[in-house]
């Protein structure tokens, strides 16, 4: 795997109250994006290792540099059919925090795009209804080029709690 971005450590912190730095990135043909300070780098697709009795949305894990990462399928986190593997496919690792631990997990994504600075001023609040993903996994929605970019609540998306539940539910159903 080839590391095509290495962002968040060491890089400058956002200057307050000017704007915020986003990483924008394709799924299903709309645009999301990530806060950059939460990312810590981007990875072509190189394959995946699966494992048993995951929920649907853990395509498998990863070794990065010796560490076992789980990756999710976002697509099929927000209830889509999963992504298409293709010539932009990307994993973009990410850092959580998950019950006061950093833990990291790597996001599949259809192609990433760019980093963008949102100013505060052109970030609204997230709609309650009409997005096609739940509200809690959304921190806001940022207006850019006349546009709306959906900014990703990660510790929401990527709640490993959730995960444990849902993979035990799994698990319990594959028993039976």
């Amino acid at each position: 795997m080839t590391a095509l971005v290495q962002a968040g450590r060491g890089a400058p912190p956002a200057v307050a109250q000017e704007s915020a730095q986003f990483l924008t990135f394709m799924l299903g043909g709309e645009v999301y994006a990530i806060g950059i300070l939460a990312i810590k780098e981007i990875i072509e697709y190189d394959g995946l290792t699966t494992v048993p009795l995951m929920p649907e949305c853990v395509r498998g894990v990863i070794n990065l540099r010796g560490a076992v990462v789980p990756v999710m399928d976002l697509a099929a986190r927000f209830g889509r059919p999963p992504t298409q593997i293709g010539k932009r496919t990307a994993i973009v690792i990410v850092e959580i925090d998950a019950d006061g631990e950093q833990q990291v997990v790597g996001v599949m994504v259809d192609a990433v795009n760019a980093v963008i600075d949102i100013p505060p001023g052109d970030i609204e609040k997230a709609p309650q209804f009409g997005a096609r993903i739940r509200a809690e996994f959304i921190s806001g929605m940022g207006k850019v080029n006349g546009k709306f970019v959906i900014l990703l609540n990660t510790d929401q998306v990527l709640s490993v709690a959730e995960l444990e539940a849902m993979a035990q539910v799994g698990g319990s159903h594959a028993e039976a």
